[in-house]
């Protein structure tokens, strides 16, 4: 058996907070049987105190600890991993203690003196629950990969049919317009599009129209002669031309500058190039892949965007839903992100508990996929366990302002976002903390917190009442 201070490396850990040198002999002697690595904590306090650095698995405390209270110490036990076992043993006159236990979370209580086989059978429930969790997190894993589609993921009926049209569109396609919101993976359809086509042997260029500079955007896309221009010290082929043959990913095309968009027509419509400062037209035959997160028909209809350019880049257009309608997908991008991750930071991570996932079903990922990853990998950096929490992917929401549960989504039954003696849950913590900082940057006006939160106002002074934040004094000194 170990102290809770010696440096666990090896897992599962089962935690055991107790005094008493007879029952630790028995509970050591069974527990290692069964697999686990014991630890010993003298104490309640120590036993949280050690908790980052023990992760148990399972625990088998004394309800009459002389520091801490039962009840308490398996708060902080299932507030550190919520799927911990926690068996509970009672002396004489401390049966109601673990009634109340049991009904707060705990697996079962054993009285003492400790029956043998009963603590044995209820080790193998432990271990049992351990194992079908980490089974079912290897099975996501693995099925996440069923749905994998160069790079993108997606087991809902919406993203199956955009790869259906990806593969039918691929091989005859000349243009193709990919619209979606920031972060849905526009890019990786564009790259899908090019490996299954006929140019999959030929390059593939990237251009971001956001990030050239206007005055040198010409040059950059069509080339330019030397002497066409102060610095043009000598001729430059542009990003068509080196496109020849292959496929030009067009990013962000709403951006590009309107003088330039009939040049652009007229390399993919006719695959010619005038480079700067020459009269020859030199041809670039190219596969050409646009993205936009933009409304293009709108603005061609507004004079924004040439109606002829939209036109030809949309004879075959591809949508990408965002994140939030097809939330099905959620758990499947997570498994692989994590999968990710894992190997990338050399950690056993194997997936997220029940509480987490509901987190991520809540929010409203403005961000969309990439925002997701992005908080997976901060996840993966926090947590210390196999098992990200909804602890540490809390925090790793917290840092996005514009990251929050969505107000309309009501707690699935059982979910435990609210305990039985009225404690505020993880989640209604992370949503009153997330909703008071938005009231205090704009000096608690509703109006313009529920903008930014993008809720209805009706939505947000119901999400208001039902986390208290009315009488809440950080609130209340925004609002007074």
């Amino acid at each position: 058996m170990r102290d809770v201070t010696t440096d666990i490396e090896q897992d599962p850990t089962l935690l055991v907070v107790d005094n008493d040198p007879d029952v630790l002999a028995i509970i050591d002697r069974l527990g290692t049987e069964m697999g686990f690595t014991v630890v010993r904590a003298s104490d309640g306090r120590a036993a949280i105190a050690g908790l980052p650095v023990t992760r148990p698995v399972g625990a088998i405390i004394d309800v009459g600890l002389s520091d801490v209270d039962g009840l308490s110490l398996l708060r902080e036990l299932k507030a550190a991993d919520p799927q911990s076992q926690v068996i509970l043993m009672t002396g004489a006159g401390s049966i109601g203690s673990a009634v109340d236990a049991i009904k707060a979370g705990a697996l079962d209580y054993i009285s003492k003196p400790v029956d043998v086989e009963r603590l044995r059978d209820l080790l193998v429930t432990v271990r049992k629950s351990l194992e079908r969790r980490e089974t079912l997190l290897r099975i996501d894993a693995d099925v996440a990969r069923q749905f994998e589609f160069y790079s993108l993921i997606g087991r809902s009926p919406a993203m199956q049919e955009l790869f259906d049209s990806v593969r039918r569109f691929a091989p005859y396609a000349r243009t193709v317009l990919v619209t979606g919101e920031t972060g849905t993976g526009k890019e990786l359809v564009a790259k899908a599009l090019h490996r299954l086509g006929p140019r999959r042997d030929r390059r593939l260029i990237t251009v971001n129209c956001s990030a050239v500079v206007e005055t040198l955007f010409e040059s950059e896309l069509f080339g330019h002669v030397r002497g066409a221009f102060t610095g043009a010290t000598e001729t430059k082929v542009g990003l068509f031309e080196h496109a020849d043959a292959g496929t030009i990913f067009l990013d962000e095309i709403g951006e590009l500058p309107l003088p330039l968009q009939a040049k652009m027509l007229r390399a993919v419509e006719y695959g010619e190039v005038q480079r700067v400062g020459s009269l020859e037209t030199r041809k670039a035959d190219v596969f050409a892949v646009a993205a936009t997160n933009r409304d293009l028909r709108a603005w061609s209809a507004q004079g924004r965007f040439r109606s002829d350019l939209y036109f030809r880049l949309s004879t075959i257009e591809l949508y990408i839903p965002p994140l939030r309608d097809r939330r099905e997908d959620i758990p499947y991008l997570t498994a692989s992100f994590i999968r990710e991750f894992g190997t990338r930071l050399n950690r056993p991570i194997r997936g997220i508990t029940a509480q987490a996932e509901r987190l991520l079903q809540q929010a409203s990922w403005p961000g969309n996929v990439r925002e997701l990853r992005n908080v997976i990998e901060r996840a993966c950096i926090l947590t210390d366990n196999r098992i990200v929490t909804e602890r540490e992917l809390a925090t790793a929401m917290s840092t996005v302002p514009a990251l929050q549960a969505d107000p309309l989504v009501a707690p699935p039954p059982g979910s435990g976002l609210a305990s039985d003696d009225g404690q505020a849950s993880l989640l209604s913590t992370a949503q009153r903390e997330q909703i008071a900082r938005v009231l205090r940057q704009v000096g608690g006006n509703k109006a313009a917190a529920a903008k930014q939160l993008g809720v209805s106002r009706r939505s947000l002074y119901r999400w208001i009442d039902r986390l208290d934040l009315a009488s809440a004094s950080h609130v209340a000194r925004v609002q007074a």
